[in-house]
């Protein structure tokens, strides 16, 4: 194991007040118990390129124009997000 990510889990396991031994330990257990790795385990997500984020930024104001909604000005966006919580608290209710 590498010496710095031992000692890194190592400053961790103790905060949680236990050995670096008991705390693989417990994993093991874990694992055991669930049959599976107690955690997700996914592969990172792609980034995005900056045109990328310039092209989404376009798509959803062409939406926005289209929805008649692009020239709303903050008091009306504000009272629709108001009337929508509304409804859902009378819904709960």
């Amino acid at each position: 194991m590498d010496e710095s990510l031992r000692a890194d889990a190592t400053s961790v396991a103790e905060q949680l007040g236990l050995d670096l031994p008991t705390a693989i330990r417990v994993f093991l257990k874990k694992m055991v118990a669930e049959r599976a790795v107690p955690f997700p385990l996914s592969l990172p997500r792609e980034r995005g390129t900056a045109g990328d984020g310039l092209s989404a930024m376009y798509e959803l104001g062409r939406r926005a124009a289209a929805d008649g909604v692009a020239d709303m000005t903050l008091e009306e966006i504000e009272a629709e997000i108001s009337d929508v919580r509304s409804e859902r608290a009378a819904r709960r209710a």
